[in-house]
C-alpha cells in the first residue's frame, strides 16, 4: 500500500635425551600429506609413548602425548566448529581407557535428567521488591513472585549458581497467569565454569507473550565435546511493552550432575583446554619465527598445529618464500573441496548498480509507489504497470530490456487498448506458459468518492499479440473475490492460468473467510485457520517443490513475522515459524518484497514499512532465508537518514523505501528494485523514480583460488621491487634487469588473476604498475638520484619485515580453510594479564620447563627468581613460557 502518510622429567634427563627424543617424534611428511582428508585430525600420528619419555602419570607431557584420534567426518560436516577433531579425540580416548560402556554422549543418553538446584550469584538490578529470589519458586498467580529490573537497557542480567558442576540440557522460564508487558520478548543465555571469564552462549530466544511455561534446549556441546557449567547468565534483550522493564517469574534448570559422569566431562574439558593451550602457543612460537622453540615443543608433546598441507604451505610461504610451490599446495587445497565449507557458510555481500535507461526519446517511467512489477525471464523483459504518483493513479504501461538496457513505453494509458483503469496497490503476475500478464485489484478510497466503482474487474495481457482481454468486469459476481488490495497472486504454469490470491476485500480489514476462499483457487482442503488473513504480506511459489510460501504483512494494528509453507499436492500447511524475529530473523513489517530462488531454495526479503518500540520507520533491510537450513541471514541495511546523507550515497545504493517493487532474474541471479515511497514526512507526495540491479556475490571455490593466487603473486612482486630497490642503492651505476624481470612478471603472472570488478584489489595492482613504471623511470634518468634513492628507500624492506608479511598473508589465507584443520583462531597474547606472578604461576611455569632443554630451563628458572631481565631476542624471551603458562586461562570460544 501506497496511500498512507604439570610436572616433568629432571633436568638431566632431558639434557642427555633431548635430540634422541626429538628425532624419535619426527613425522613423516609425505606420509602425512598423502593421508586421505577425510582421516586427519592434528593429533591422528601421535606415537604411542616410549620408555624413553616420561612416565609420569599426571605430567603435562604424558597426558598430551596419551591421546590419539579415531577418523573424522568429512570437512564439510566439521567445518563450523573449531577443533572438532580434538574434541572427538578426546571423548574416544576417555571412553577406551575407562572401559565403562562408552562415550560421555552415550552415557548421558542414557542418564535421566534431574533438576539442578541453584543459588543468586549475581544480579544487575532490581525494583522494590521483586527481587532475583524471586525466580527460584513458580508462583504464577502473584504478581509480586518476579524479579524486575531497575532499568530497562541491554545491561540488565540475573547469573545463578549451580549447586555443582553439572551438563545443563534445558531451561525453563514460568510466567504470570496473565500476558504481561514485561515478558521477555528476546533474551540470550550464557554458561561457564567461572562467570568472570567470557561465558559461551548457549540459548538465543524469545518467550511468547502467555501464560504457558516455556522450555527451552540449552547448547552444551562445542564440536563434539560436552562441556559443563556452574553459572547461567540470563540476559534480557527486549521486552513486550515498549520501555517497560524486564520480568523474569520463574526459571528452572534440568540436565545431568551425576558425579562419574560430570568427573568425566570436567576431565575431558581440562585436556581439551591443555591442547589448545599447546597449539596457541605453537602458533606464537611460529609467528616470531622462534622456529627452534616450535619444534622442541611440538615434539616433545606430539601435538599437531594444522593439517600437514597447511604446514607444507607455510613452510613454503613463509618460511621458504617459495610462491610457486606455495601456489601448488593451494591448488591441492582446491581439488580436495577444503575451500566449500568457507564458501558454502559466508555470507553473502551485496553490490548494487545504479540503472540508468530510456527510451528512444530519452523517456523512462515517471516516480511512483505502489505500482506493479513482473519479469519474463526468457525473454529478458521486465514489465511496469500503473502506481501512485504522489497525487494520482496512473495507467501507464513499461517493459525494460535487460539485455539492450532500454525502456519501451508500450501504452501511456491501457484503457485506450481495452485495459485496466488507472490503479496502484493492486497486483500483477507473469505466466511463461501462455505468456500472459494477470492483473487484478486496485486501492480505493473507504468511502468511495464519486465516480468510483467496487467493481473487482479481472484484466489479462498477452505479450505476443499485445492485446488486452477483460476477463471480468466483477470476479465477485463470478465466485471469486470481492475487490482487494494490497493482496498477493501468484500462478503455478504447470497446472492452469489460474492465480492464487489473498489480501484485503475493501470495507474489510480481517476477513478470514475471503482469505480462505482466495486459497482455495488452488485447491486448499485442509482446514487454513492456522493460515490468518492479513494485507501487505509476502506469498511466494516454488514451482519445482509444489510450495506455496505465505509470510509477514499486517493484521490489524499488529505486524507479523510468521512463516507459513503450503504443500500443494498434499494439501498440508505447516507453520514453519510463529515469530521469527525471535530466530535472528527480519523484524516484523508489512509492504516488504520478496522474491524466491529455488535451485538455491532461497527467500530473498527487502523490507520496507516496519514496526519499531519508538513507533513505524521505513528502513531498507535485505535478508535471505535459507529454506533448506532454516536459517536467516542479514546482508545490507540502511535507514531513514537526513536529506543530506542520501544526497552523499544516492549514487552507491538505495534509499530506505516501502510500497517498491522488486523482481528476481534467476539466470543471472540478480534482482531489479524500481521505485516507491521514501516516507519524506517533509514531502508526503515525493516518491521515487530510480532503478537499482542488485547482486549478492558470494565467492565459489574456483574464485577463492584465484584470489588466493593473487595474494601470493602481489607478494612475490612486492619482493621482487624490494629486492630492485636494494641492488640500486647499493649498485647505482650497474644495469639492472631485476625490473624488467618485475614488469615481465607484473605483466604475465599478476595481471590474468587480477578481479578489476574488486576495486580495492584493482586499486592496489594499478598502484604497484605506478611504482614499478616510476622506479624504470628513475633507473633512466640519471639526474634524478635524489629522487630515486628516496623512492627506493620506502620500497626495500628487511627479512624480518618480510617473514611478517608473508605470515600475515598466510593468515589471510587461512581464512578459507575449515576452523579444524588450520591453527587455532585466538591469540595467545590475550591470555596476559596485568597482575604480579603469583605462588601458582611460579609452580606452573617450573612445571612446563618439562618442554624445553637445560639450557632454555635454566634461563627461566633465573627469570621467575628475577635474576635476569630478558632483552629482545634473547633466549629467556624465546622461551616465552610465562605465555604459555599463562594460556591456560585462555578464552577457547
Amino acid at each position: 500500500m501506497d496511500k498512507i502518510s604439570s610436572s616433568g622429567s629432571n633436568s638431566s634427563d632431558r639434557s642427555s635425551g633431548s635430540n634422541e627424543s626429538n628425532e624419535s617424534l619426527l613425522m613423516d611428511k609425505e606420509l602425512l600429506v598423502s593421508q586421505p582428508l577425510e582421516d586427519y585430525h592434528p593429533l591422528s600420528c601421535i606415537p604411542l609413548n616410549s620408555s624413553s619419555q616420561n612416565s609420569k602419570k599426571d605430567s603435562i607431557q604424558n597426558r598430551l602425548s596419551n591421546i590419539f584420534y579415531t577418523k573424522s567426518s568429512k570437512v564439510a560436516e566439521t567445518a563450523s566448529m573449531n577443533v572438532t577433531a580434538l574434541t572427538k579425540q578426546h571423548m574416544t580416548r576417555a571412553a577406551h581407557l575407562s572401559g565403562n560402556g562408552g562415550t560421555v554422549a552415550s552415557l548421558m543418553a542414557k542418564t535421566k535428567q534431574v533438576q539442578l538446584s541453584y543459588v543468586i550469584h549475581d544480579y544487575s538490578s532490581h525494583s522494590g521488591t521483586y527481587h532475583p529470589q524471586n525466580i527460584m519458586v513458580n508462583k504464577p498467580t502473584q504478581q509480586a513472585s518476579r524479579w524486575s529490573s531497575g532499568l530497562h537497557d541491554h545491561e540488565q542480567y540475573i547469573t545463578i549458581k549451580l549447586d555443582k558442576p553439572a551438563v545443563a540440557r534445558t531451561i525453563t522460564f514460568g510466567k504470570f497467569h496473565k500476558g504481561h508487558v514485561c515478558n521477555l520478548k528476546e533474551f540470550k543465555v550464557y554458561g561457564g565454569m567461572d562467570p568472570k571469564e567470557e561465558m559461551i552462549e548457549i540459548l538465543h530466544h524469545g518467550l511468547k507473550n502467555d501464560t504457558e511455561p516455556e522450555t527451552f534446549v540449552l547448547k552444551n556441546q562445542h564440536g563434539n565435546m560436552i562441556f559443563p557449567v556452574r553459572y547461567l547468565k540470563i540476559v534480557p534483550l527486549s521486552a513486550f511493552g515498549a520501555n517497560f522493564n524486564y520480568s523474569i517469574w520463574y526459571v528452572g534448570v534440568r540436565g545431568t550432575n551425576q558425579e562419574n559422569i560430570i568427573q568425566r566431562v570436567c576431565a575431558e574439558y581440562e585436556n581439551f583446554k591443555e591442547t589448545e593451550t599447546t597449539r596457541l602457543c605453537l602458533k606464537y612460537f611460529r609467528q616470531k619465527n622462534m622456529m627452534d622453540v616450535f619444534h622442541i615443543l611440538r615434539n616433545r608433546t606430539g601435538v599437531e598445529l594444522e593439517h600437514p598441507l597447511i604446514s607444507d604451505l607455510h613452510r613454503c610461504l613463509v618460511v621458504d618464500a617459495n610462491f610457486t610451490a606455495a601456489e601448488q599446495v593451494l591448488h591441492t587445497v582446491y581439488q580436495r573441496n577444503m575451500y566449500k565449507p568457507y564458501s558454502d557458510s559466508v555470507k553473502y555481500t551485496p553490490i548494487w548498480k545504479q540503472i540508468q535507461a530510456s527510451n528512444e526519446d530519452g523517456e523512462a517511467p515517471c516516480a511512483r509507489g505502489g505500482h506493479q512489477m513482473c519479469i519474463d525471464v526468457q525473454d529478458r523483459m521486465i514489465y511496469i504497470l500503473g502506481g501512485w504518483d504522489g497525487k494520482q493513479d496512473l495507467s501507464d504501461f513499461w517493459c525494460y530490456n535487460i539485455l539492450e538496457n532500454r525502456w519501451s513505453l508500450l501504452s501511456i494509458d491501457t484503457r485506450i487498448q481495452g485495459g485496466p483503469s488507472p490503479r496502484s496497490c493492486h497486483k500483477i503476475c507473469f505466466d511463461p506458459a501462455s505468456r500472459s500478464i494477470f492483473v487484478l485489484g486496485r486501492y480505493v478510497e473507504s468511502p468511495p468518492s464519486a465516480g468510483q466503482t467496487l467493481d473487482s474487474d479481472f484484466y489479462r495481457y498477452y505479450i505476443e499479440s499485445n492485446q488486452w482481454l477483460k476477463i471480468n468486469e466483477s470476479t465477485s459476481k463470478a465466485g471469486g473475490p470481492e475487490l482487494i488490495y494490497d493482496h498477493q497472486m501468484c500462478i503455478d504454469p504447470e497446472v492452469d492460468s489460474t492465480p492464487s490470491i489473498s489480501g484485503r476485500a475493501t470495507g474489510s480489514l480481517n476477513d478470514d473467510a475471503k482469505l480462505c476462499a482466495a486459497i482455495d483457487s488452488i485447491g486448499l482442503k485442509q482446514n487454513s485457520s492456522l493460515l490468518k488473513s492479513r494485507v501487505g504480506h509476502s506469498m511466494l511459489f516454488d514451482q519445482r517443490n509444489k510450495s506455496l510460501y505465505v509470510f509477514a504483512g499486517q493484521r490489524g494494528k499488529d505486524y507479523l513475522s510468521d512463516l507459513y509453507r503450503y504443500q500443494v499436492n498434499k494439501d498440508i500447511v505447516t507453520e514453519i515459524a510463529q515469530d521469527y524475529s525471535k530466530d535472528a530473523g527480519p523484524d516484523a513489517s508489512f509492504t516488504q518484497r520478496a522474491t524466491i530462488d529455488e535451485d538455491l531454495q532461497e527467500l530473498y526479503v527487502l523490507s520496507g514499512y516496519m514496526r519499531n518500540s519508538g513507533g513505524d520507520i521505513v528502513r531498507n533491510t535485505l535478508w535471505v532465508y535459507s529454506i533448506e537450513k532454516n536459517e536467516w541471514q542479514k546482508v545490507f541495511q540502511n535507514e531513514n537518514r537526513d536529506s543530506e546523507c542520501w544526497t552523499r550515497i544516492s549514487k552507491f545504493e538505495p534509499g530506505p523505501r516501502f510500497a517498491h517493487q522488486m523482481v528476481y532474474d534467476p539466470v543471472s541471479k540478480k534482482q531489479y528494485i524500481f521505485g516507491g515511497n521514501p516516507g519524506d514526512n517533509l514531502d508526503t507526495t515525493k516518491r521515487l523514480d530510480d532503478f537499482w540491479e542488485l547482486v549478492l556475490s558470494k565467492p565459489d571455490p574456483s574464485s577463492i583460488l584465484q584470489k588466493s593466487f593473487y595474494m601470493i603473486r602481489m607478494q612475490k612482486l612486492k619482493e621482487l621491487c624490494s629486492k630492485v630497490c636494494d641492488k640500486q642503492r647499493h649498485h647505482s651505476d650497474e644495469d639492472n634487469d631485476d625490473t624488467m624481470i618485475a614488469l615481465d612478471y607484473l605483466r604475465n603472472h599478476v595481471e590474468p588473476v587480477v578481479n578489476h570488478e574488486n576495486e580495492s584489489e584493482s586499486n592496489e595492482f594499478h598502484q604497484i604498475c605506478a611504482n614499478l613504471c616510476l622506479l624504470q623511470t628513475l633507473n633512466d634518468d640519471n639526474e634524478q638520484n635524489d629522487g630515486r634513492d628516496l623512492f627506493v628507500y620506502d620500497i626495500i624492506k628487511s627479512e624480518d619485515t618480510l617473514y611478517m608479511e608473508r605470515t600475515k598473508l598466510f593468515e589471510k589465507l587461512l581464512a578459507y580453510i575449515p576452523q579444524d584443520m588450520k591453527e587455532p583462531s585466538g591469540k595467545l597474547t590475550n591470555a596476559v594479564k596485568m597482575k604480579p606472578w603469583g605462588p601458582k604461576a611460579h609452580m606452573l611455569i617450573m612445571a612446563t620447563a618439562a618442554f624445553l632443554p637445560y639450557t632454555v630451563s635454566a634461563a627461566l628458572a633465573f627469570l621467575v627468581a628475577g635474576q635476569i631481565k630478558p632483552k629482545p631476542h634473547s633466549l629467556a624471551e624465546r622461551a616465552l613460557v610465562p605465555h604459555y603458562l599463562l594460556a591456560c586461562g585462555v578464552k577457547l570460544f
